[in-house]
């Protein structure tokens, strides 16, 4: 599993390249006027596949833990929808994977990586269960739990929930086993066969994000699992809220340093930087930036830049002698890579800002804006740089 996440992981930083372009360039066509009204709804299309492509590379680089995990605002009906279909392909033909998302439920707050491996687990268990095949189910709807509820089921808070359930046929467990199966290292599994981690693994992330989850099970006819997440009424408020100044894409004025070694990723960004008002000048390596830094002029005060760039210096060596050049210079970096596969100096650089690829153009936007005047590297202390951490890797829905 760890040589496959380290190939996932150069994977998808090419991939997440070639994405970033995609979407940079839907996203700047989609704001032009046309005279055909179809064209947007062409574009739209174009731009959600895109979209579920990059979300696609976070789940599969999730799978091997090659990802940053982050709470979010989630549509768990539209988000299942994807692991559904690459469960049905890597269950077997004996599994019948079906489902039942209910469309538009509460939006609720969670780990999204966590959840794909929540789902994952316990579609492998009910595989487990099933060795002669059968069917597994997954469902999505809209729950309330009552007083009437709570007091049977001890811990329990009342209010409004989304319900995930996942079914199978398999053979069920007897009640000496089901009242064990949340315990760590707890497995009925041959030796070799399994950790026994699964389900308590399943039980830390619902409890983390503050739901709950039951098991109901019986020997020869299959197990249940229901898991309840809270709804997030924060999301629904910003939302009812409508367009706000704050959610669109913020403007300026100020000079900046474009970075990038891939010649359609920097035509992108520029185009994108450039619509926002920005002057842009752009260097295609790390010697070409610091050949710009070292003039007197023009101004730059802001450098945006890759991570990993052929040839010295790469994006944190860059960052570093851009300070040392420029004191005040703001720094903000991007990468392909997933944020747990970035270091520096051999150490994780977990206090850089860093825009991940596919971004948006409005994601792009604020970072530039939010990014703290940079202040030089105290070399007396750790390896890594001293920045801000930023609002982190992609989101699919626009404008977070």
């Amino acid at each position: 599993m760890e040589e496959i996440g380290k190939l996932m992981g150069g994977m998808a930083h090419d991939f997440n390249n070639y994405l970033a372009v995609i979407i940079g360039n839907l996203d700047l066509l989609r704001e032009r006027e046309s005279a055909d009204p179809g064209a947007t709804t062409l574009i739209d299309a174009a731009l959600g596949s895109a979209l579920r492509g990059a979300e696609l590379t976070r789940s599969l680089l999730a799978f091997t833990r090659r990802q940053p995990l982050e709470s979010r605002s989630t549509d768990v009906s539209r988000h299942l929808d994807s692991i559904a279909h690459l469960l049905k392909s890597t269950l077997g033909e004996d599994i019948a994977v079906t489902t039942n998302f209910a469309p538009g439920p509460w939006p609720v707050r969670v780990d999204r990586a966590q959840l794909d491996s929540c789902i994952v687990n316990l579609a492998n268990n009910a595989r487990d269960a099933m060795p002669r095949g059968g069917a597994l189910a997954i469902s999505t709807r809209n729950v309330q739990l009552d007083e009437l509820y709570a007091r049977e089921n001890p811990g329990t808070v009342p209010g409004d929930y989304v319900l995930i359930e996942v079914s199978d046929t398999g053979e069920g467990m007897p009640p000496e086993i089901l009242s064990h199966v949340f315990e760590p290292f707890f497995t009925t599994k041959p030796p070799g066969h399994g950790t026994g981690l699964g389900l308590s693994m399943v039980y830390g992330f619902v409890k983390q994000s503050g739901g709950y989850i039951t098991v109901y099970s019986e020997a020869g006819h299959g197990t249940a699992v229901r898991i309840y997440l809270p709804r997030d009424r924060d999301a629904e408020a910003a939302a009812s809220a409508g367009p706000s100044a704050a959610a669109q894409a913020p403007l300026g004025t100020e000079t900046i340093l474009v970075v990038e070694d891939n010649e359609s990723m920097r035509k992108t960004a520029i185009a994108q930087l450039g619509s926002l008002g920005y002057r842009v000048i752009e260097a295609e390596s790390g010697a070409a930036a610091l050949a710009i830094l070292d003039r007197t002029d023009p101004r730059i005060d802001l450098l945006f830049t890759d991570v990993v760039m052929p040839g010295k210096p790469d994006g944190y060596g860059l960052a570093t002698l851009a300070l040392e050049r420029r004191p005040g210079i703001k720094i903000l970096l991007t990468s392909g890579f997933p944020g747990d596969t970035l270091r520096h100096n051999g150490k994780h650089t977990t206090n850089l800002r860093l825009l991940g690829k596919p971004y948006r153009k409005g994601d792009l936007a604020r970072a530039v804006r939010e990014t703290p005047v940079g202040t030089a590297h105290d070399r007396s202390g750790a390896d890594d740089l001293s920045f801000a951490l930023a609002p982190p890797y992609f989101s699919r829905e626009a404008g977070k």
